[in-house]
This record gives C-alpha cells, structure tokens and sequence, in this order.
C-alpha cells in the first residue's frame, strides 16, 4: 500500500476542531478555496464521506468521527516531532569540530577550551591541531582558527579577532653576549630560530617608525613549524626569532624574552575565525563561536600589552 498525503489529514483535524472551513483556513493560513478542495480529495481517496457541509459549519459521519482520532493522533505526533528538532535547536549539545595551529592551540585554547566545557556539559569538542591548510568542507570541520592578513575565498565567513603582530625576540643572554642590535643590519651577526617556509628564503621585511623599510635575509639554524619549540629555543639563547606577541607574553613579564629592536616593525597579521556560513548552525557551533568572539580579543588585547 502507497503511503498516503498526510497533509490532507492533518488540514482534516484542523478544520474539524476549527469548526468550519473558513476558520480552519484562517488558522492554517491557506485559501478558503483550497482547504475545500483538499477535503473533498481526502474523500475521494478515502472513497467515503467524512463530513457533511451545512450552514451551521461542519458535521461529520460516524466513520468521520473514528477518522478524526487517528488524525488528531497524527498532529499531535508531527508537533512532539517538531518539538524536537526545535529542542535539538535550541539547546547546545552534541560535537563541534574545531581546527587550530599549534600555538593558538598551544596559547589560547588551554586557557578558553574548559571553561567552555563546563559551561556547556553537552557540548563534545573534537579539536584538530595542525599547522597545514584545512578544508572546511571536505573535512568536516565546523570552525577553525587562522592567523591571515586577509581571508580570501566566498565559501566561508571569515570573522577578524584580533591583530597578530610579530615580534623579534632574544634572551637576555644572548643579547648580553653578542650586543643588543641597534640596527636591522646588526642582526646579520646573530644566529636565528625561523618557522618554515616553503619558497625556502627567510626573511625579515622590517618598517620603521619613521617609514623606512628594510629586507634582512638570514640563514636560521633551527627551522620547524612548532612556535613552541621556537619559543623555548629562543629562552635558552639559540637563536633571534620572530614569534606573535601572544605567545610570548608571558616569557617577556618573566624576563625570559625581550624584545629586540622594539622601533622595527614586521608584517602584522590578522587572527581569523573562520566557519562555512552562519545559518543554520547547530546551537553547539553558534555558542562556541560567539564565545571564543568574545573571550579571544581580551587574551590578544592583554598579550600585547605585555609583549
């Protein structure tokens, strides 16, 4: 047996205990014309008379009136249905796939992440840690952060957080022992710690406060794409690197790290949140969004004031 139009049996329950066709249309908001036209289909498809049409509204036969129960069963299953995708709508739970790099991960999620969790016990967050190039769509990723001057492509919503300036960095050590730069050239005599880059030509473009521009190419002893382990590098005197602000704060409050040439500036790049689009998010992405919106700036904001 086909499955039949259940619409038609549910504009049959609401007309019924509307009481009349033309309240039933209004509270269904479909023209007079075609809520007759469908009851008199449901009719015919049920190859028996339902209801008899009268000046007084409707009366309906008794086969009509043990029709009527299954239907009124019927929307009363279609609003509990309702219900619960509305429910699954409005309240966060389920898995948030989230993609980070490694420092952001490393910097910002350890501090953000379980408050978030605690503030939302239904809520599953499966975090991807990678420095490489993620698709969103094709790998199932709800949300990611991205460290880019601009982002440039259509397919998603790209939400700026917070500037990414870099900073050279030293210890204290090394600059104690080799001289503190006074000049970009000075750094030709040092040795440095980079991130890889695949053109594999490292350098620095450097502007000053008065508007010169600079380019120092360097040879770096150590090359990885962890900014840790840069970092850590850098505290124990290997090398001059150029790291964000963020992640160095804490070094630089401890007198681990200080900046070095503090007047010469590096390309300053951008902390992006990053997802395919806004509507229809599930309540789980929507909350993590709009929390790490409003929690990431604030780190950002009190990195740089340190850094």
């Amino acid at each position: 047996m086909s499955l039949p139009d259940l619409t038609n049996y549910l504009i049959f329950a609401r007309v019924v205990q509307a009481g009349s066709i033309s309240a039933g249309a209004r509270d269904l908001g479909m023209p007079k014309s075609t809520v007759s036209r469908r009851l008199t289909e449901l009719e015919e498809e049920q190859g028996i008379r339902l209801v008899h049409r009268t000046r007084r509204g409707l009366k309906l036969t008794d086969v009509g009136q043990a029709f009527l129960i299954h239907c009124e069963a019927l929307v009363s299953a279609a609003e509990a249905a309702q219900q619960v995708t509305q429910l699954v709508r409005e309240t966060p739970r389920g898995t948030v796939h989230l993609s980070s790099p490694y420092a952001l991960s490393q910097s910002l999620l350890t501090e953000l992440l379980p408050p978030f969790m605690q503030a939302y016990p239904e809520v599953d967050v499966h975090l991807m840690v990678t420095n490489r190039p993620v698709n969103l769509i094709d790998e199932g990723i709800d949300v990611a952060l991205r460290v880019r001057s601009s982002i440039e492509d259509s397919s998603l919503i790209a939400r700026p957080l917070a500037d990414s300036p870099l900073t050279l960095y030293g210890a204290p050590k090394l600059l104690q022992s080799r001289g503190v730069p006074k000049h970009p050239l000075d750094l030709i005599d040092f040795p440095h710690l980079s991130l890889h880059y695949t053109s594999g030509r490292y350098v620095y473009q450097l502007s000053s406060d008065d508007g010169d521009q600079l380019s120092i190419t360097f040879q770096p002893r150590l090359v990885t794409d962890d900014m840790i382990v840069l970092r850590e590098a850098a505290i124990q005197g290997e090398g001059i690197v150029a790291l964000p602000n963020y992640l160095c704060a804490d070094a630089v409050a401890a007198g681990q790290l200080q900046q070095v040439l503090p007047q010469w500036q590096l390309p300053v790049g951008v902390m992006h949140l990053v997802y395919p689009h806004r509507r229809g998010l599930l309540p789980a992405v929507r909350v993590l969004i709009d929390y790490l919106v409003e929690h990431i700036p604030a780190i950002a904001q009190r990195s740089l004031l340190i850094g």
